[in-house]
């Protein structure tokens, strides 16, 4: 038999591989479905390549590359006390104790499907026995890729331990940041010896900026920032300018309390792996309700009843997947593993590809952002949620307007406390835990406001203040209002209460209040007018561009300069490619040189504009503003084609994001050349918020149009979070099927008994039908 199984596999030894330092056995998990070990096929494991298939696609594999053998993976599971199909307690482990395994494992050669049980050593050939030894013992390759994530790569800085904080009294506010000489209100960073707030440069990290903070470090030598908004209970992005890299400061929440900022008393791990708060008695009826725990729920199975597992603080993922996707699996399952889709979509993002915690709103716009990106030129899953806010911006003096449209996928909604239904009962409550935290004694039973599902909308449509805000009209600053509206409806409204704030301490906190949220849903006193008779509109200007007192010649590394021209470029075209590209190094200078060598003014001098003429001003446009649609800045048009992309298509994207390099380049991204279109320049004046991405101009106007839009909508599932911070706690989902509420809790789906709507975090809502 020995000798038969040798003979065997001998045309396919040049195809089995042992596994080598480096390689990772995907063994787990399916790589097109959720297929596992434990699934009624088992799970293929390629001899050569290690990755997995489930039982359909293995042969699709077979056919594309010819690979005969697979290692077939079989876990039978034994279930020790529970039945299926009887009642249910919502926390009962399908992790724990409640099963016993054995594992089965076999060789398969394709297509005959010949079956070689292991381990089988003495029948085997030495290299064969191997490979097989080495698939089987080999680390999940989820497992292996964790010591290889960001979080293991990021040093200690050296400053950490000795950083000098200076006493000079300052203390950040929790928000309202702003960078201390532009004003500048995103990628800012706080230092940690002085307390200065200034702006980063665009790359750091994706973000916008003027690279005040690296000015400010070569003024002072201070060497450590921290941005603003990674602040968590876990920590927060450093940079250290000094070592010219992001770093790890252990001392973190001592340097950020010199500046009033507390870490120290935001959370605790619970020995399960569960983030829950200090103080955790006012949230316990929390738990208890989104859970309906204590209640005899029964499980249900089969399509678009399937769990999944949590990997460890991941539930904010499931409970997006489950409301955007169906699973088809007809069998029971104790819930699908989503290893490596969450390794997918969170590639490259700092957080999402973490093991912590995150905010499920902030993923679920993480998603469509990447379904965004891939979807140039075909279909868009991501239309159904995509609709246009129309934003009325008044200047208060004038009394004049301007009407701009944006691509959003989300209203978020206020919840305005004061309009709460039992006030005096918060009131008096509010007196009784004061006078118990005085006297030391233990606090009152919590009382949950109770906000009317009007009041919240009200408090959308409400005129906000628009922060420095410069009027056209007054070619100065002056005080504007602004005002949204809906000028397309989506197929799907998703709908976020805005429950999560800061304290004063930088304590971030969660509003207990429970919202009438109601089951329909009509929004046409929200639909946009446009302008409106009477009304004037502001002038199309933008505000002047403000130069610096120091118009001396910029500071620009010589030396990379040289470099470059020893290369036989010109030399005024090494200053520009220096100065261009941000004195960042002699590679990026040779990326911007390649890029512009065919451009005529490629060796002429460097020009600022500080250091040009001011060119004529036109009849209807006031000394010092320029009009919509001018040039972006050059230094911006050359960051980008330095990185390979055509100079019309650069200035194009800069002109659709009002020249935000971050936003520009999402764009970029998300447009590609040959789409493009004159449409696009119909949006040039409108800068998206963070929430939205500014490709509504490839999609048909039929989708979008506002007359054809019904605005009735029904609510169909919500997602619910547990706990004081979006980065802590737990979160579930309730979901409408078949005429019935679903809970799904991780791996657990039962029949929901009372769906706590009341309490819910983000709200999906399907149009009616207008028949």
């Amino acid at each position: 038999m020995a000798a038969d199984l040798g003979e065997l596999l001998v045309p396919y030894m040049p195809t089995i591989r042992v596994p080598r330092t480096g390689d990772r056995v995907f063994k787990s998990e399916c790589a097109f479905s959720f297929d596992s070990p434990e699934s009624e096929g088992g799970l293929y494991v390629c001899m050569n390549t290690f990755l997995g298939f489930g039982r359909e696609h293995v042969e699709r594999h077979y056919r594309k590359t010819g690979q005969s053998v697979y290692m077939h993976l079989k876990r039978h599971v034994k279930e020790v006390s529970f039945t299926p199909g009887t009642y249910l307690e919502l926390n009962r482990d399908f992790n724990g104790e409640d099963y016993e395994y054995e594992d089965e494992a076999k060789l398969v050669i394709f297509p005959d499907h010949f079956e070689i049980p292991l381990p089988n050593i003495e029948e085997l050939p030495a290299l064969v026995t191997i490979a097989c030894d080495a698939v089987l013992n080999a680390p999940s390759a989820y497992k292996k890729q964790e010591p290889e994530s960001w979080e293991e790569e990021i040093q200690v800085s050296r400053h950490a331990r000795s950083l000098r904080q200076l006493d000079n009294g300052v203390r950040i506010p929790p928000s309202g940041w702003k960078c201390q000489k532009c004003e500048l209100r995103e990628n800012l960073w706080l230092n940690l010896t002085d307390g200065a707030v200034l702006c980063g440069k665009w790359f750091f990290d994706g973000s916008g900026g003027n690279g005040h903070a690296l000015e400010h470090y070569r003024e002072t030598n201070h060497p450590l920032a921290v941005k603003l908004d990674t602040i968590t209970p876990d920590g927060a992005d450093v940079y250290s300018f000094e070592e010219e890299e992001a770093v790890l400061d252990p001392h973190i929440s001592e340097h950020l309390s010199h500046f009033g900022i507390d870490m120290l008393q935001m959370q605790k791990r619970t020995e399960n792996g569960h983030h829950t708060d200090n103080n955790s008695r006012p949230r316990v009826s929390e738990w208890e309700v989104i859970q309906e725990s204590g209640m005899k729920l029964k499980a249900v199975f089969g399509s678009g009843y399937t769990g999944i597992k949590n990997l460890g603080n991941s539930c904010y993922l499931g409970t997006v997947l489950q409301v955007l996707f169906m699973f088809s699996l007809q069998q029971q399952q104790k819930g699908v593993s989503p290893r490596m889709l969450k390794s997918l979509v969170s590639r490259g993002h700092p957080e999402f590809s973490s093991n912590r915690q995150q905010d499920a709103h902030e993923f679920l716009l993480h998603i469509i952002n990447l379904v965004e990106r891939n979807s140039a030129g075909s279909e868009n899953p991501s239309d159904v949620f995509r609709f246009l806010v129309e934003e009325r911006v008044q200047c208060c003096q004038t009394r004049r307007v301007r009407y701009t449209q944006r691509v959003d996928y989300c209203i978020q909604l206020p919840a305005p406390i004061e309009a709460a239904t039992n006030r005096e009962e918060l009131l008096a409550y509010e007196a009784k835990r004061k006078e118990a935290e005085e006297n030391m004694r233990a606090p009152p039973e919590p009382v949950r406001a109770r906000i009317p599902f009007t009041a919240c909308l009200q408090a959308f449509t409400e005129p906000e203040n628009v922060p420095d805000f410069w009027s056209s009209a007054l070619q100065a600053k002056s005080a504007g209002v602004k005002t949204s509206r809906f000028a397309s409806f989506p197929e799907y409204l998703i709908v976020q209460v805005k429950k999560f704030t800061f304290g004063v301490d930088w304590v971030p906190k969660k509003l207990d209040l429970a919202i009438e949220v109601p089951d329909f849903l009509d929004l046409n006193r929200l639909r946009a007018t446009g302008l409106q008779a009477g009304e004037e509109e502001l002038p199309d200007l933008m505000p002047p561009i403000v130069l610096p007192e120091d118009t001396r010649a910029p500071e620009i590394d010589e030396a990379a300069v040289m470099q470059l021209a020893e290369m036989g470029f010109p030399l005024e075209a090494c200053r520009k490619a220096v100065y261009y590209t941000g004195n960042m190094g002699p590679e990026m200078a040779f990326n911007w040189i390649i890029a512009h060598m065919e451009e005529p003014d490629f060796a002429e001098p460097l020009l600022l504009p500080s250091m040009m003429d001011p060119g004529p001003s036109t009849s209807d446009s006031p000394v010092g503003a320029a009009p919509l649609g001018s040039s972006p800045p050059e230094e911006s048009i050359a960051i980008l084609t330095s990185m390979g992309f055509p100079r019309n298509h650069s200035i194009q994207a800069l002109k659709a994001t009002n020249n935000n390099l971050e936003r520009a380049l999402d764009w970029i991204f998300t447009h590609p050349e040959e789409e493009e279109s004159d449409a696009v320049s119909d949006m040039a004046d409108t800068e998206p918020n963070d929430n939205a991405f500014s490709n509504a101009n490839s999609h048909s106007d039929s989708t979008l149009s506002p007359d054809r839009d019904t605005t009735g909508y029904e609510l169909f599932a919500f997602i619910s979070h547990m706990g004081a911070s979006t980065m802590s706690g737990h979160y579930v989902c309730h979901i409408k099927k078949e005429g019935r509420w679903v809970i799904y809790n991780d791996h657990k789906v039962c029949l929901s008994e009372r769906p706590p709507k009341d309490l819910g975090y983000v709200y999906f809502y399907h149009r009616l039908s207008s028949s």
